[in-house]
């Protein structure tokens, strides 16, 4: 199989860089599903590589005595009852997304105290460790707490973003003021 046949669609066949800018695709959004099937807008995501939709349920009325096993359940068929029921609608408007965004989509769903990504994507990323940081990611295997270094890193990746949002989300800010200056800029 020649290199071109790896990654997603826009990535192959002498396509360049990056995906275009997706600052509308919350609106974008907003716009294509319809206004009954969440609580409110739903919750966009977007990186490089892809968009995620999650969207809001209303929590099925199962009355004062439920069981929190009850309203656990309940919420489950929620979730799994909406996914089912407008698969083809999502599909057809993933598939506008991505040819519009060039990223994949993946929906998710909140209900009550019950949260679900459907078909998430997991895309590679190449990164080059010195020794010291290969030992960190060997200890997590020989502990068990990783099957491979890439499973090591993503737990080490998943583990810093828990314990760093607030500076994450300050750093993610002032690059999104670092972009707004560079629109406002003279054009060359």
């Amino acid at each position: 199989m020649t290199r071109e046949h790896f990654g997603p669609p826009w990535a192959r066949a002498g396509s360049r860089g990056e995906p275009p800018a997706a600052d509308d695709a919350a609106a974008w959004i907003a716009g294509a599903i319809p206004d009954d099937w969440f609580n409110g807008r739903p919750e966009v995501t977007i990186d490089r590589d892809e968009i995620v939709i999650v969207g809001r349920l209303p929590e099925p009325a199962l009355g004062d005595g439920a069981t929190d096993a009850e309203k656990t359940a309940a919420e489950a068929g929620r979730v799994a009852s909406f996914r089912e029921g407008t698969r083809d609608r999502r599909i057809g408007i993933a598939q506008q997304l991505e040819h519009r965004y060039r990223r994949k989509v993946a929906w998710g769903m909140t209900c009550g105290g019950t949260s679900e990504l459907f078909t998430t994507l997991a895309a590679p990323t190449m990164t080059r460790l010195r020794q010291p940081e290969r030992q960190v990611l060997d200890t997590l295997v020989d502990a068990g707490v990783a099957r491979s270094r890439s499973e090591a890193l993503a737990w080490c990746v998943r583990l810093v973003g828990e314990h760093a949002d607030s500076w994450l989300g300050s750093l993610r800010e002032a690059m999104g003021a670092v972009d707004e200056l560079r629109r406002q800029g003279p054009s060359l």
